[in-house]
């Protein structure tokens, strides 16, 4: 059920509406859940996006203990890839710091957005970052993955860290206002830093081949690995027909998955606040 509305919050004019793509650290006593949001847009109806957390008590998930008082990044400066935004956030602990890798967003001419993929650390239990380096991306545009680095989600496994996130394939026109086609991709690091990329799309493709995939969440259990995504339609996906839904994979070797939507174990309400989309998964 739905556990945090930000309409609800009237103290902070950074967070004004959206709770989008929640991602846990996990307390003894409750649940930080990061998500991303938008204060009002500008004098040129332009938005900027943050990354924020709620508390949630582990007793009762419907019990909000603690709301972020600022956003837990700053936005990147004047011509840097996150000037407009950090979206979605996905943490890790490494010893006593928590890292934490982002999408970060700048504006275009002839499409809106691009997005790469940036990573901070925080000293304080998760509650404000700091950009590694200047804030450049640590994963970003090549020849295979041209645009739209996004979507990261960051794990550990035998000794490895993996970075699931997604990246454009390409722009479909549609009356002036193009949309991005997306596929679920994944990188391998020692270090956290240092990426090198699979290049190659990991979840086939169901519903056509502008299908777009988002928010790539793996854990392993009984032997096996287990992926939970959100897909949509390449267009005309603003509404409940074409909308986002849940999707499920899994995988030996992290490498060659089989996808099986049927086992995703959700779907839209028939009213309500998630009747027309469920997306973002995290498991």
């Amino acid at each position: 059920g739905r556990v945090f509305i930000p309409q609800e919050i009237k103290d902070r004019d950074w967070l004004k509406s959206f709770a989008q793509a929640p991602a846990v650290l996990k307390f003894d006593d409750f649940i930080r859940v990061y998500f991303s949001c938008r204060p009002n847009a500008d004098e040129n109806g332009q938005y900027v996006s943050y990354s924020a957390y709620v508390d949630l008590d582990r007793k009762n998930l419907f019990n909000i203990l603690n709301i972020a008082k600022e956003p837990i990044f700053k936005l990147g400066e004047r011509g840097c890839f996150d000037e407009f935004g950090t979206y979605p956030t996905s943490v890790i602990r490494r010893g006593d710091d928590v890292w934490a890798y982002y999408a970060g967003w700048t504006r275009c001419e002839s499409v809106p957005f691009n997005v790469a993929i940036g990573a901070g650390i925080s000293k304080n239990n998760g509650e404000t970052f700091e950009k590694i380096g200047k804030g450049g991306p640590i994963l970003s545009y090549s020849i295979n993955e041209p645009f739209i680095l996004s979507g990261p989600k960051i794990r550990y496994f035998n000794d490895t860290y993996y970075l699931f996130y997604i990246a454009g394939r390409n722009w479909i026109p549609n009356n002036g206002n193009p949309e991005p086609v997306y596929k679920i991709r994944m990188a391998t690091s020692k270090d956290g830093l240092n990426w090198v990329k699979a290049d190659k799309d990991l979840i086939e493709s169901r519903i056509d081949s502008n299908e777009a995939q988002a928010s790539p969440d793996v854990f392993y259990h009984n032997n096996k690995y287990h992926m939970f995504f959100c897909y949509r339609y390449g267009l005309d996906y603003r509404g409940k027909q074409n909308g986002y839904r849940i999707g499920y994979a899994s995988s030996d070797d992290l490498i060659n998955w089989k996808r099986d939507d049927s086992k995703a174990g959700i779907d839209v309400s028939d009213e309500g606040w998630d009747s027309e989309m469920i997306s973002y998964p995290h498991v």
